[in-house]
């Protein structure tokens, strides 16, 4: 899943960006408010850790304009302060969570998969395919009642298609989500994770879950 994190603090960012990025995230990062709704508007992200206190625009504003432009995707709003109105504002204003600084890094984690789980309709807690499940919040996936241990790029990636059931994605499509708009290694990166998948969740099951459709990517099937 892809996050945007629009916060000015440069070295609260990078970590928070580490931590989330082995947890199987592709992290993109704005210093300021005008690059955050930028990227916010222009880039598709699944969830937005917006600051309060930004340079050239405030993270009030910048939710403002994305909910007047009707981006929908789910906001987090950090914020230095205490007061309960601060938090009562962003609410307001559009945002779908807050938490306070200093925060823990576990409870971050926690809020971003909340707010993916519940973020909207399409979203249910528990992702499946015939008898394949995936359940983001333990960071499970089992099949035929088996527990498949995967990597976090191999959840990432298997939780990007089952987002999608059915639907064609290309190599662009899941580069953007599952690593993010910086890489610039060979793309056949995800040949070899469907290949990673492929040998998890269906050669010991007998099942063909991911097809490859030549010219235009892959497809999860419902199926199984």
């Amino acid at each position: 899943m892809r996050v945007l994190m629009v916060e000015d603090e440069r070295p609260l960012a990078a970590a928070i960006a580490r931590g989330l990025a082995e947890e199987g995230f592709a992290v993109d990062i704005a210093h300021d408010g005008v690059d955050g709704l930028w990227s916010a508007t222009h880039e598709p992200h699944d969830v937005i850790v917006l600051d309060i206190m930004l340079p050239g625009l405030s993270g009030y504003e910048v939710l403002k304009r994305l909910r007047a432009a009707k981006v929908w995707t789910p906001v987090l709003m950090l914020t230095a302060k205490d007061g309960e109105y601060d938090e009562a504002d962003a609410l307001d204003l559009g945002a779908d969570d807050y938490l306070s600084k200093p925060f823990s890094y576990v409870v971050l984690l926690a809020h971003l998969r909340a707010l993916l789980r519940r973020g909207a309709p399409q979203r249910p807690a528990i992702l499946s395919a015939a008898d394949l499940t995936l359940d983001p919040a333990r960071r499970q996936c089992r099949r035929s009642g088996q527990d498949i241990p995967l990597t976090a790029r191999e959840f990432a990636l298997l939780e990007f298609l089952l987002r999608r059931p059915d639907e064609v994605v290309s190599k662009t499509d899941i580069l953007t989500h599952v690593w993010d708009e910086n890489f610039d290694g060979d793309t056949n990166i995800v040949e070899v994770y469907i290949g990673y998948l492929r040998r998890k969740i269906d050669t010991p099951f007998g099942r063909q879950t991911i097809d490859t459709v030549r010219g235009a990517g892959y497809r999860l099937s419902t199926g199984g």
